[in-house]
C-alpha cells in the first residue's frame, strides 16, 4: 500500500501510533488510517495489513479484478512487493498493523527442501480474508511492540517472522491462492448493527444472546457466522474491544484503574488486570508507565 516503510507518504488522516519496530527481515508499524483515496506506490517490500479495530469498506485494484471488501478486526490485506496498485480507497477509519517483509520471504534452499519451486513462490495480491493463524501472529506482534522491551524480543520476533513467512508461502502463493468460496456469513447490515451495539455498551454486561438478538439469529448460528465474518469468536471480539478501550483510557490519563475496569465492562479491577495481562503481556500499571514515556508519532 506504500512505497517502503521509511519513505511512505501517509494517507490522508493517517498517523503512526507507535514508532517503527524493526528486526531482521521484519518491520512493524502501528497505524491509524482514515477515509479517503490513498496514494498508490509500488512497494519495495511485501506488506501485510492486519486490522485491529474500526470498520471500512476497501476498494483496491492492481492487475486483475477490482477487489472490494470489508476491513474488519481480524481481517488481513496482502500486497506483494512490486505490485503496481492503481486504486486504494477507504470509506471509514481503521487501526491496523502493517507488517513489512522482504520480497523473498524464504531462501531458495528452504523452499526446495519442502518441494516448493522458488520460481513459483510469488505471493498473491489478496485481501479481506480472516485467517486465525495470521490473527495470532498479528496480535502477538502488537503486544510485542506495546510492552516494555525484553532481552528475548529479537528471538521472539525472529520466530514470528519465520512462522509468518512459511504460512504466507504455504497458503497465499499466487499459483494456488483463490478467494474463498462465498459461504454464508453475516450480512453487512446485521454485522454493523452487532458491532455498533458492542461499541455503545462496552461498559455493560453483554451476553451471546444479546448479540444474537441484534442479528436476529439463534446464538449458535450467530456465533458461527460472526467468527466467519471477523475471524474471532464473539467473546474474543468483545474482550479485544474492551481491552483496546481500556488502553485508550489508560493512555488518556486522569482515570484510576478501578474506574477503567468498570468503564471497560469488567466486573472488578482484579478481573480486569488478569484479562489485560493475558491480552497484552503486561499489567495495566506497566502499560500506563510505558506510554507516559512514549509519545504518539504524527506522520
Amino acid at each position: 500500500m506504500t512505497s517502503s516503510p521509511e519513505t511512505a507518504a501517509p494517507p490522508p488522516g493517517s498517523n503512526r501510533l507507535t514508532g517503527m519496530a524493526s528486526w531482521t527481515g521484519l518491520q512493524v508499524e502501528h497505524r491509524q488510517i482514515g477515509p479517503g483515496s490513498h496514494r498508490c506506490d509500488r512497494p519495495e517490500m511485501t506488506e501485510l495489513a492486519y486490522i485491529l479495530s474500526g470498520r471500512s469498506r476497501i476498494r483496491r485494484h492492481a492487475d486483475g479484478p477490482l477487489q472490494e471488501g470489508l476491513a474488519l478486526p481480524g481481517t488481513s490485506w496482502l500486497t506483494p512487493s512490486g505490485t503496481a496498485e492503481k486504486l486504494l480507497e477507504f470509506d471509514g477509519e481503521v487501526e491496523c498493523l502493517i507488517l513489512y517483509l522482504p520480497a523473498k520471504l524464504l531462501e531458495d534452499s528452504a523452499l526446495r527442501d519442502h518441494d516448493i519451486d522458488p520460481g513459483q513462490a510469488e505471493i498473491a495480491y489478496a485481501g479481506g480474508f480472516a485467517d486465525p493463524t495470521l490473527s495470532q501472529i498479528g496480535l502477538a506482534l502488537r503486544d510485542l511492540i506495546e510492552r516494555p522491551s525484553q532481552p528475548v524480543d529479537r528471538l521472539f520476533a525472529d520466530g514470528l517472522r519465520t512462522a509468518l513467512a512459511a504460512h504466507l508461502v504455504g497458503n497465499y502463493r499466487a499459483d494456488r491462492w483463490q478467494p474463498a468460496e462465498r459461504q454464508p456469513t453475516l450480512e453487512p447490515r446485521r454485522l454493523r448493527r452487532v458491532l455498533d451495539y458492542i461499541e455503545a455498551r462496552l461498559s455493560e454486561a453483554i451476553s451471546l444472546d444479546d448479540l444474537a438478538s441484534q442479528a436476529c439469529l439463534s446464538p449458535f448460528h450467530f456465533a458461527r457466522l460472526f467468527r466467519r465474518a471477523t475471524g474471532l469468536a464473539p467473546h474474543q471480539y468483545l474482550t479485544e474491544r474492551r481491552i483496546r478501550g481500556a488502553q485508550q483510557l489508560i493512555v488518556g490519563g486522569g482515570t484510576s484503574l478501578a474506574e477503567v475496569a468498570l468503564d471497560s465492562g469488567f466486573g472488578s479491577q482484579a478481573s480486569f488486570c488478569r484479562a489485560f495481562r493475558k491480552a497484552t503481556g503486561v499489567s495495566p500499571t506497566a502499560y500506563r508507565d510505558l506510554h507516559r514515556r512514549r509519545p504518539v508519532l504524527e506522520s
